[in-house]
Parts: C-alpha cells; structure tokens; sequence
C-alpha cells in the first residue's frame, strides 16, 4: 500500500514538474542571453536582476498597492460585465426573432477596436475612474454576451423536446434546462473575459493614472527602470494565470454534472 501511495505521489510531482519545464527553461534562456551577448543587457536584463527588482517592489509594499488599484478596477467592470451580459445573452439567444433584429448593431459594435474608443469613453466619462471602468466593461463585454447566446443556440434540442413533451411550461424549460446547458460555454466567456479586463485596464491605466500596473509600466520606462518594468509585466502574467485557473476551478466544480455517470450504468 504504501509503496503504491509512494508511486502515485512519484507520478504527480513528475507531472508537475514537466509541466512547469517550459517555463523553467524559458526563464533560464533569459539569464543566459544576456550575459552571452545574444541580447543588450541594458533593454533585457537578466532574469535574476528583474526578480531582484520583483522582490523589492513586495518589500516595500509598491507592488501590492498597484495590484489592489488595478484588481478594484478590473473587478467592477468585469462584474457589470456579467450583471448585464448574461441575462442579456440569455434572452438573445432564447428569443429568434429578438436575435435577428439586434444582431447586425451587436455584430457592428463587435468589430470596433476596444482600446480605439478609449478616447471616446475619456471625452464622456472623464479621465478619472469611471472612464477605466467602462472601458473594461466594453472590453469584457463581448466575450461573455457572443458565448451566452452561443450556449443558448447550442442546447440539444431533444433535451427541450423531452421537456415540453412533459408538459413544461415554456419558463421551467428556460430554468431548468437552457440555463444549465448554457454554463459551460458561459463559462468560456467568462474566462476569455476575465484575462482580457486585466489586458485592457493595463493601457487604461497608461493614461490619467496615478496608481494600478499599467501605471507602474509606463513609469518604470519613462524613468528607465527597465527590470521594474518587466517585473510590472510579470506580474500582470502572474495575475492572470491565477485567475484563469481560478475560474477553471470553479467550472469544473460549477459543472461536475458533465462528468458524473448517468445512475445505473
């Protein structure tokens, strides 16, 4: 028993090794071509130089205060953006001929470059929170709403057949059976939504900001704090990972019906 124990520990420590050996030999390639002259240590200084800088910016409580500024920002919008947009993409998707009448002004908007309207939502919200904050809600926006209606769209038809059969009513259909079919690809708009807020409020915050990551980017290089700079940028990448598989967590759990066997099989 314990030797089986032992082995299995043996298999998932291998696994998770080998999944982060991608990373690891990234990493190394970064110290290394600087120092061998296959890039200007002044543009990309080694790897151990930009986590010396990580490491001082958590010392001094720097880092943690631009991370709260972005995370407050990036998780308002994000939260209207699912307020608004799942009803929104439910009722879409459930009514056709709603669908037809507003999907060419949706499909227009859609088109339109996120970051180029940010002037736009600075002329009418100002150059303060709001104006941030709406962005990212636009930004995220899509995401969710065009995976909704996708969801909705895509729901076995037999499984609604077989409801109204029982004579459901028209609103338990929608409850019972759309919304829950409809959870994973909700779910894969949320997530593409979720690290795409991080994405935009960083060129929000490159103007009229005081505070958040993407200030400390655009600081660190006007100053030419150059590992400062790529230590903002790691952890941008690193807020991101997490939040990614946060939400993969919670939609494997969210929708572990998917994988459960039908009782009596």
């Amino acid at each position: 028993m314990k030797q089986v124990l032992l082995t299995k520990w043996g298999k998932r420590l291998f696994h998770g090794a080998y999944r982060f050996l991608a990373i690891g030999l990234f990493l190394l390639l970064w110290e290394i071509a600087p120092r061998i002259g296959l890039a200007d240590p002044v543009f990309l200084p080694p790897f151990s130089k930009v986590f010396a800088a990580f490491c001082k910016l958590i010392a001094s409580g720097e880092l943690f205060k631009h991370i709260a500024v972005s995370l407050r920002r990036s998780i308002i919008g994000f939260s209207l953006g699912l307020i608004i947009s799942i009803p929104l993409g439910l009722i879409i998707g459930w009514f056709k001929n709603f669908e037809n009448f507003i999907d060419p002004l949706l499909q227009t908007f859609r088109q339109t470059s996120t970051l180029a309207l940010f002037p736009v939502f600075i002329l009418l919200f100002g150059i303060g929170e709001i104006s941030k904050v709406a962005i990212i809600f636009w930004g995220v926006h899509w995401a969710i709403l065009l995976n909704t209606i996708a969801g909705v769209k895509n729901v076995d038809p037999l499984l609604v057949k077989a409801a109204r059969s029982m004579g459901t009513s028209p609103l338990k259909i929608f409850i019972k059976v759309v919304i829950p079919a409809s959870i994973p690809s909700i779910f894969t708009g949320i997530r593409l939504s979720a690290t795409t807020s991080i994405l935009i409020l960083i060129a929000a915050e490159m103007i009229g900001a005081n505070a958040g990551l993407g200030f400390l980017l655009y600081d660190a290089e006007v100053k030419y704090q150059i590992p400062n700079m790529y230590a903002a940028i790691i952890t941008m990448s690193m807020l991101g990972l997490l939040l990614n598989y946060t939400l993969v967590a919670i939609e494997k759990r969210v929708t572990r019906w998917k994988e459960e066997p039908a009782a009596g099989f």
